[in-house]
């Protein structure tokens, strides 16, 4: 009674766990990455109008 795991999620379920969180890590961080590219491309495109480099010149 005081394990409350069902023996049927015992033993080898582990590691295909262990894989699945690893392939669902890796596919998030690959998301994240092609936005955080997509991002500073469309920073890029919108703040290299000419004659604004994105910072000030006085400073």
């Amino acid at each position: 009674m005081a394990d409350k795991t069902p023996s049927k999620f015992k033993g080898t379920t582990d590691g295909s766990r262990e894989d699945r969180l690893k392939a669902a890590l890796k596919a998030n961080l690959a998301r994240r990455k092609s936005q955080s590219r997509e991002r500073a491309q469309s920073d890029g495109e919108t703040n290299n109008t000419p004659g604004n480099s994105g910072q000030d010149k006085d400073a």
